[in-house]
């Protein structure tokens, strides 16, 4: 089975200064991997060289046995990759309705009715959006704008889903939600998910795969559940 994201030898960094040394992982198509760490680990720069937001200065990224070299990040929504990075970025001037259009944007005007499927489906996913959707992104609260910024990388109906940070600074209820929505997912349409995230617990119990990353290198990698026993490793790169 070809994977769903193919990552050899990725180097990447900021203005000279290197981050990433070396990453190499697959993603198999249908599962959750976690990508853990402590702050600075690289997890962010990670997910930006995947989503071509930062180009690699040395290896390569492969979606579905495409490589993704020279393919711009707007063609890469289309290859079936959506990203949401950290801090729900969403257009707060904008509607929940109007922010969610966003998402099927690449479709242009004969999506259309592909698009509005979409938006449907995502107010099935995440009720309280469907009683919000006149409302602008500045009156929503921090659960309500992450699962807009979730729900509009769906409405794009990717295959590969980029996930930075979901839980970050949300109720541990809405966080649950979240979680159960992405393993949901997982199971009845087979999306892939690279999942990055400080709230170890939750991710892993979720995950297929665990991924640890230290100072930009790949330091442990295995099942889920066998990261989540293993307590040396929680406390050496974990702090927990």
């Amino acid at each position: 089975m070809t994977p769903a994201l193919e990552v050899v030898d990725l180097h990447c960094g900021y203005h000279g200064v290197p981050v990433l040394h070396g990453i190499d992982f697959q993603l198999e198509p249908g599962t959750i991997t976690a990508v853990l760490g402590a702050n600075g680990a690289g997890k962010t720069t990670l997910l930006r060289a995947l989503s071509g937001l930062l180009p690699p200065t040395k290896g390569s990224v492969r979606s579905g046995g495409t490589d993704l070299a020279r393919v711009p990040v707007e063609e890469r929504v289309t290859l079936g990759i959506a990203h949401v990075p950290e801090g729900r970025g969403v257009i707060t001037a904008l509607t929940v309705q109007d922010n969610l259009r966003l998402g099927g944007l690449w479709r242009g005007a004969r999506g259309r009715a592909q698009t509005d499927e979409a938006i449907d489906e995502v107010y099935q996913l995440f009720e309280p959006l469907a009683r919000l959707r006149a409302r602008p992104g500045h009156q929503l609260s921090g659960g309500e704008r992450q699962m807009l910024a979730i729900g509009r990388a769906l409405v794009a109906r990717p295959s590969t889903l980029l996930l930075d940070e979901p839980s970050l600074g949300l109720a541990p209820a809405v966080t649950a939600r979240i979680m159960a929505l992405l393993s949901d997912l997982r199971d009845r349409t087979g999306l892939t998910v690279l999942l990055v995230e400080q709230n170890v617990r939750s991710a892993l119990q979720i995950a297929d795969h665990g991924m640890v990353l230290s100072l930009g290198r790949v330091v442990e990698s295995g099942p889920a559940t066998q990261l989540l026993d293993d307590d040396q490793l929680r406390r050496a790169y974990l702090g927990y």
